[in-house]
């Protein structure tokens, strides 16, 4: 697990093993609460649900058994800073579940992740017996008394539903992954019917620094309403694609000139359940309250051609989809037949236009975020590339 030469203002910064977990033990369980609200810390796997409010409601619940969860199930297509997180910085994830474990009176901890990266299950088992015997895991760890803490690691399946906590939960039980009706919530009635926290792989490695550094110092980074910094998995029509860290309210134009992306038409933020933007706006900033992103940033040039972007994207939700639910089966088959309807010029503007509205009822109506999501695309690159997706395949302009 060696560490590349990264640079970074918060997660590519300084950090010593085990260092948090020292810090935490040696406060209460509220102080830490405090100060993970103090920083504003909010889900790093696309939601942005504030990390305190999910610790603080699974705190409160009545229960003597209390979960956490890890979720690397990172299936987001164009998104791998999970991965690298698990590799090179290790110890900022699994600190991060102990602290949690820690202030949620959990004795158990799961890293659920991705059916893909089996090969990566070995070195983290690995990792966590070194864990062990630093007295890190296990019982009474570091000699705090009635403090005790382990982590298990289970494989996911291959399914890109079970990124959604409830799904995740369903298949960590041995059963099918499909997302739960809600209420109840996980806080209280999660894996195996007990209190749990579902957190992203980066977001339990921030809460090891601001443990450290406190949550002031955390906000010191990025904007009010998006504090501290992300990490973004950039691929595509560039020069350096990578995992970058950079702080929230970062302008798409200087993440292009960072990466060296040149000719660009095209930026998919979010993976293929964002929104795709065209160049008029590429001054808009990464951050909640105008752009927000799991992580997933995917460039295209002049040459790439966006209608058939859009149909891989719609191929690859059709084969996603759980089916759980009539808009999300039914509606992303509708959208890529949209899709192939205009590849033949066989459609009328009224029918897309009928496919769009589809598509924002999915975005209502359906269960997961999976369906929520999954229009994103095909209506952010119908609407933003029009001319060219319409003039190049002919069209039939018949009401």
């Amino acid at each position: 697990m060696e560490k590349k030469n990264r640079k970074g203002a918060v997660l590519f910064s300084e950090y010593k093993k085990g260092e948090g977990i020292k810090k935490a033990i040696t406060v209460s369980r509220e102080n830490i609460l405090f100060e993970i609200r103090e920083s504003k810390l909010k889900g790093r796997g696309g939601a942005g649900f504030p990390t305190a409010t999910k610790w603080t409601l699974v705190s409160a619940a009545s229960s003597e058994e209390k979960y956490v969860i890890c979720n690397a199930d990172e299936g987001e297509p164009g998104t791998f800073k999970d991965r690298v997180l698990l590799l090179e910085y290790p110890e900022l994830v699994f600190d991060g579940m102990v602290i949690a474990g820690y202030v949620l009176g959990a004795k158990i901890g799961i890293l659920y992740l991705r059916g893909e990266y089996e090969y990566m299950k070995k070195p983290l088992e690995d990792y966590l017996e070194s864990m062990r015997k630093d007295n890190l895991l296990g019982k009474n760890i570091l000699g705090k008394k009635g403090f005790d803490f382990d982590v298990i690691i289970r494989m996911g399946s291959g399914a890109y539903v079970c990124g959604e906590e409830t799904a995740l939960i369903e298949s960590l039980e041995g059963n099918r992954g499909e997302a739960r009706n809600r209420p109840p919530f996980p806080v209280t009635t999660g894996f195996l019917g007990k209190p749990t926290t579902v957190n992203n792989v980066e977001t339990l490695a921030s809460v090891a620094h601001i443990v450290i550094k406190g949550g002031e110092w955390f906000r010191k980074y990025g904007t009010d309403k998006s504090t501290g910094s992300k990490l973004l998995s950039v691929s595509g029509d560039c020069e350096k694609p990578g995992v970058y860290e950079l702080p929230w309210g970062t302008k798409i134009s200087e993440l292009l000139k960072l990466v060296g992306a040149k000719d660009t038409k095209a930026v998919q933020i979010g993976g293929a359940s964002g929104v795709c933007i065209p160049k008029s706006q590429f001054e808009r900033t990464l951050a909640y309250e105008d752009l927000p992103t799991g992580g997933s940033i995917i460039i295209f040039n002049e040459k790439r051609n966006m209608l058939h972007v859009l149909k891989n994207f719609m191929e690859f939700f059709v084969e996603e989809s759980c089916g759980q639910c009539t808009p999300c089966r039914i509606g992303n088959v509708k959208l890529l037949e949209g899709v192939e309807m205009i590849e033949k010029s066989k459609y009328t503007f009224s029918y897309i236009n009928q496919l769009k509205e589809l598509g924002r009822s999915m975005q209502v109506a359906s269960k997961c975020g999976l369906g929520q999501s999954s229009p994103n695309s095909f209506i952010s690159i119908l609407e933003n590339f029009k001319e060219e997706v319409f003039s190049s395949n002919g069209g039939n302009n018949g009401k």
